[in-house]
C-alpha cells in the first residue's frame, strides 16, 4: 500500500430523493435534478462555482432537454459559464463513467476540480414520432424515448 497522497479525492456528494414515474419529482427535468445535486455537493464541499474547471454528467435520456444537458445542469447550479462540460450517454453506467472521466481529467492535469455524476428523469422522456421526411398517409407510429433508448435492448 502506498503512503503517497491520493491525487484524486471526492470532497462532496449529493443526490436527489428517489423519484417514481409521474411522481413528486416529475415536474423537474433531468438537468434541473442534476443542478440540485451539484449545488448541494458544492455546498457540502465548501466550493464555489469559480473553483470548477469541468462538469461531466451522465444522462441516458436527453431528448427534449435542449443542447448539452451537463452544461445546463452546471449553469443552473450556479457554477458559471467558464467550466467545460460533457454529457455521457452510457446505459446504466453513465454516472460512474463520468466519475472515471473526471478522475482521468484530474490525473492528466487538465483540471483540478471536476463535478461528475449522473442525472435522469424517465418521466420527462418524450414520445417521438419520425416526421422529418414528411408523412403521406395513415397512422404515424410513435416511440417512447424511455423504452426505445432507455429500457429496451437494442442488440
Amino acid at each position: 500500500m502506498s503512503t503517497q497522497e491520493d491525487p484524486v479525492v471526492i470532497v462532496g456528494m449529493a443526490r436527489t430523493p428517489m423519484g417514481g414515474l409521474l411522481g413528486d419529482l416529475s415536474s423537474f427535468s433531468a438537468n434541473e435534478l442534476g443542478a440540485a445535486a451539484i449545488k448541494a455537493a458544492m455546498e457540502e464541499a465548501g466550493l464555489s462555482g469559480e473553483d470548477v474547471q469541468e462538469v461531466i454528467m451522465g444522462n441516458c435520456l436527453p431528448a427534449g432537454q435542449g443542447q448539452a444537458p451537463a452544461r445546463q445542469a452546471g449553469i443552473k447550479a450556479e457554477l458559471g459559464q467558464h467550466a467545460e462540460s460533457t454529457t455521457i450517454n452510457k446505459m446504466c453506467g453513465s454516472g460512474m463513467q463520468a466519475a472515471v472521466m473526471g478522475s482521468a481529467s484530474i490525473l492528466s492535469g487538465l483540471a483540478d476540480i471536476v463535478v461528475a455524476g449522473g442525472m435522469e428523469s424517465m418521466t420527462n422522456a418524450p414520445h417521438m414520432v419520425d416526421l422529418r421526411k414528411g408523412h403521406k398517409y395513415g397512422a404515424a407510429p410513435m416511440k417512447d424515448h424511455m423504452a426505445t433508448d432507455g429500457l429496451e435492448d437494442a442488440y
